[in-house]
């Protein structure tokens, strides 16, 4: 019986049509605004069918000869300016027709999404509107009924935000080159949630792994004792990039 299920199953497979794919790449771009203690993620309004007034992720169909990172920061360049900057490729999504321009059971082409993951600072970034009506940070908790799969692809981004937030010092790619050790867990704070660790375990882990360098300057704010202020030593981290940690 398993046998005869297998080669029938085979042979309805080899006898249907080869998909035609049309790939495109749709960027997830994260940021933290650590006055107002909120995540945010960039957001573009569809000029276009389908889903036309609609918010989406920024994205592109690929180009020829282009490769699908190119692609990634050409729309990146469209609509945003930004000197820091993290990218990193998420996830392929190509489910039958996550796109309505593919109708069921037609030869049309298919809509392949190659996402990407970007985390930018936000006091740096600024937005370009050019031929844009409609492009703006949401907070997480505020992000509507988005075009496409794109909110399914959001929830991925949001958990490889948090695992990178765990295991990588991604944290500092958005953060000032100088910051309080209480800035840190502020941001830490602002992505994965109230309760994810006290302060104090919270700072002697990170001050344990030995790559937070203590520039010797204090810093006042509010009625509190003045704050040291850190930086992150690269050359330091360099050793350990390969070993399992944990920052939290």
């Amino acid at each position: 019986m398993p046998g005869r299920f297998q080669r029938k199953t085979a042979n309805s497979v080899s006898s249907q049509a080869l998909a035609d794919f049309k790939v495109g790449v749709d960027n997830v771009i994260f940021s933290v605004d650590t006055a107002q203690n909120r995540l945010l993620v960039l957001l573009v309004m569809r000029q276009e069918e389908p889903f036309l007034g609609q918010w989406s992720f920024p994205g592109t169909l690929v180009r020829r000869g282009e490769s699908l990172e190119d692609a990634a920061y050409r729309i990146l360049a469209e609509k945003i300016r930004v000197k820091n900057l993290y990218l990193e490729q998420l996830y392929t999504f190509g489910g039958p027709n996550r796109d309505p321009r593919e109708s069921p059971g037609s030869y049309g082409s298919r809509y392949l999404s190659v996402s990407y993951f970007a985390l930018v600072r936000f006091a740096e970034a600024e937005l370009i509107a050019d031929r844009v009506s409609g492009i703006a940070w949401y907070p997480l908790d505020q992000v509507p009924q988005l075009a496409f799969d794109h909110n399914q692809i959001l929830e991925y981004g949001h958990r490889r935000l948090r695992n990178k937030l765990e295991y990588s010092p991604v944290a500092f790619e958005v953060l000032p080159e100088l910051f309080t050790l209480s800035d840190l867990y502020q941001l830490y704070t602002t992505v994965l949630g109230e309760g994810f660790s006290d302060y104090s375990n919270f700072r002697s882990r990170l001050l344990k792994l030995g790559f937070l360098s203590d520039t010797g300057v204090k810093v006042s704010r509010g009625a509190g004792r003045p704050a040291s202020l850190y930086r992150f030593d690269a050359e330091a981290f360099a050793p350990l990039k390969d070993k399992p940690l944990v920052f939290i």
